[in-house]
């Protein structure tokens, strides 16, 4: 995926938005699991509080339990849990925890349960339930004070927090993952819509066709229907074309014969040249144009062997009395990307021009190289100069006056190869003559 594709920006869309809203999750957890951890905590302590106190009675030496708290970390020396009892003067009771230390009492203790932190021994982190309580036969109040370690509240979300920190990243990988998925597939009809028209371009197909999703199929109705427009367009373009050459042939020919008719004239001679550069100049343009709008039209295209065959037989019949062999070597489904007309006018006019100059023999091949159409025209005649290859490509140019034509033939074939896209090169033949050498867009069979 390109970094301007539809697919990456849905993708990256979803996933930052799936990212972010599981890290809101992830918080949010994290803050009520804390909050559990810490009320839990102070049940804990509540609890071992109570019982502390229901074990406390005044004897006349002093405060004393008729019970301990049996849990063992109240026995262990720096254990993190302890307790505490105190009157006014100072400390009467403790648990073996505590060893030699004692718990600091905060401020704003009274008959009500006071939760503060504080530090206790070894620099530990302690979490204090205090509270101030009268008991039966004493003169004056007691302090009932419960810590335990932090540490414990920290442990348990530390651990829950990596926990979810991996759950939630294995939830993120998957959504992204189902997210991508669900992208390719609802991008699917797009990638069809666009093979297709590859295919139609290629000349492999002539609309769109299948079964596409109601937003899609609206899309391919449109571009078939641009595509029927843009035939009809093209073909009322040829339509214009041919009228326009058969309302400026029969004027020029009615001059042409007039001045032939006084050959004696200069002015006559001067007329039927003029006529004659007309008539070529008017085939010339007219098969430009024709040509300009068949290069775009899409779904063109046109098989090599049969235009070679049928371009061979004509040319044996018409040079029949110069026992020309023609020998035509194609490529097995050879296709060019365009308009048969034009195939026709660009081989038409190469091999033509090849048994124009041609001894005994002319050789056409066409092979495939990737997407181009390459075709080679040999023959065995007197070939050209590199400078004389240079200068019967512009329109118009004849190197000898006695062999008829227009001197249009070369220049067509470049003007058309260069309208779809190609090019059309002159070289010495291994045979002694000229090679014609012309590269054409080509398509898969």
């Amino acid at each position: 995926m390109r970094l301007n594709s539809l697919a990456l920006r849905l993708v990256l869309g979803a996933g930052l938005w799936s990212v972010a809203a599981l890290a809101a999750g992830g918080l949010l957890l994290s803050a009520l699991f804390r909050d559990y951890v810490e009320r839990s905590f102070d049940r804990h302590l509540a609890v071992y509080q109570e019982t502390l106190i229901g074990g406390a009675f005044v004897y006349p030496e002093g405060v004393r339990l008729s019970r301990t708290l049996e849990d063992p970390r109240f026995s262990q020396p720096y254990s993190g849990w302890y307790w505490q009892i105190d009157d006014r003067d100072g400390t009467v009771l403790s648990s073996r925890s505590l060893w030699d230390e004692a718990l600091k009492a905060g401020d704003g203790i009274g008959s009500a349960p006071v939760r503060y932190r504080t530090e206790g021994p070894l620099n530990q982190q302690l979490r204090v339930a205090a509270r101030w309580i009268e008991l039966p036969g004493g003169e004056a109040p007691y302090l009932f004070l419960v810590a335990g370690d932090t540490s414990e509240i920290e442990t348990e979300v530390d651990s829950f927090n990596t926990t979810l920190f991996w759950s939630l990243g294995g939830l993120g990988l998957v959504l992204v993952l189902a997210v991508l998925i669900q992208v390719i597939y609802g991008l699917l009809p797009l990638r069809r819509v666009q093979r297709q028209l590859a295919r139609i371009r290629a000349g492999e197909a002539e609309h769109l066709s299948g079964d596409f999703p109601t937003e899609i199929e609206q899309l391919a109705d449109e571009l078939n229907g641009l595509l029927d427009h843009n035939a009809e367009v093209i073909e009322r373009a040829r339509t214009h074309v041919g009228n326009l050459a058969h309302a400026l042939k029969t004027p020029l020919a009615v001059l042409a014969n007039e001045a032939a008719s006084d050959a004696a004239d200069p002015l006559a001679e001067q007329v039927r040249r003029q006529t004659d550069l007309m008539r070529r100049h008017v085939d010339h343009y007219l098969v430009r144009a024709r040509a300009a709008g068949a290069g775009r039209v899409l779904g063109a295209r046109t098989e090599v062997a049969p235009v070679v065959e049928d371009l061979r037989r004509a040319l044996l019949k018409i040079y029949a009395s110069r026992e020309i062999a023609i020998e035509a070597t194609v490529a097995p489904h050879a296709a060019f990307r365009g308009e048969r007309q034009d195939l026709e006018e660009i081989l038409g006019n190469l091999m033509d021009n090849a048994c124009k100059w041609a001894r005994r023999q002319v050789a056409v091949t066409a092979r495939v190289d990737g997407n181009r159409l390459e075709i080679v025209v040999d023959d065995d005649g007197r070939g050209l100069t590199p400078a004389e290859q240079e200068a019967v490509l512009p329109r118009g140019s004849r190197l000898d006056e006695s062999v008829p034509g227009s001197g249009l033939g070369l220049s067509i074939v470049k003007d058309l190869s260069g309208l779809y896209g190609g090019e059309v090169t002159l070289d010495r033949s291994p045979a002694g003559g000229l090679r014609a050498v012309v590269r054409l867009p080509a398509t898969r069979a």
